[in-house]
């Protein structure tokens, strides 16, 4: 009992649960033909985006993406930008590539693995111009909310990776989590409210996501947060 004790203690807090969902014939035909090709394998050295684009541009991160649609639609609407998603589920990922190359995207590549080991090891300092963490899993029970993504380590981390004046941008449909949300980000010492202190976003510049849109339709506000790196020396 002692030794199981001891095992959970050591297992790692996640801020998501892989789900059992089932992959549609289209979206494992789409892991098993374009895998190679658009996910970035997951190594604990930086990844050399020169190397994964074709082209030079700033660098996008979406953590969570999802469906990918949000992500999908980012990347097409400016070419000129370079985009990396981060997802752990399968359906998700496979649906995300289908987009790509129906869209014909040669500036969106995805790498499937927890994103807080990607960021720390995979991603390296001052070389994100934009984080973007969009509805992020409330975990609503108090219980719970150990398992949110947004807390004060993950924060401090992410800023790390930013360029200094890159930005950082997070929405939630949980009033709760979004007020969580702007007390983490106002006390990280790298960062800066762009709107105003203690103020959210309320034009955001962003696709809207099916998930978002639902949740309007069921009387669901939205909370967006944009906060800048500070520019050193």
């Amino acid at each position: 009992m002692s030794n199981n004790t001891q095992d959970d203690r050591s297992r790692p807090v996640r801020s998501y649960v892989i789900r059992a969902g089932r992959l549609t014939r289209s979206q494992r035909k789409a892991l098993d033909q374009y895998g190679h090709k658009f996910i970035v394998p997951y190594s604990k050295t930086p990844i050399d985006f020169a190397a994964v684009f074709p082209q030079t541009g700033p660098l996008n991160v979406e953590i969570g993406f999802g469906m990918g649609d949000s992500l999908l639609a980012m990347a097409a609407d400016q070419p000129d930008h370079n985009f990396l998603g981060i997802e752990v589920h399968p359906p998700g990922v496979g649906k995300a590539l289908m987009g790509i190359v129906e869209k014909e995207l040669s500036n969106l590549r995805i790498i499937q693995h927890d994103a807080k080991e990607v960021l720390q090891h995979a991603i390296a300092p001052n070389s994100v111009d934009r984080l973007l963490v969009l509805f992020p899993d409330p975990w609503p029970k108090k219980r719970h909310h150990k398992r949110r993504l947004i807390q004060p380590g993950f924060i401090s981390l992410a800023a790390s990776r930013l360029q200094p004046n890159g930005v950082i941008h997070l929405a939630t449909d949980w009033e709760e989590y979004a007020q969580q949300m702007l007390q983490v980000l106002e006390a990280e010492a790298q960062l800066d409210n762009v709107i105003a202190p203690e103020e959210f976003w309320s034009q955001p510049e962003r696709p809207a996501t099916k998930f978002e849109q639902r949740g309007q339709r069921l009387g669901h506000g939205v909370w967006d947060l944009l906060f800048r790196k500070r520019a050193t020396g």
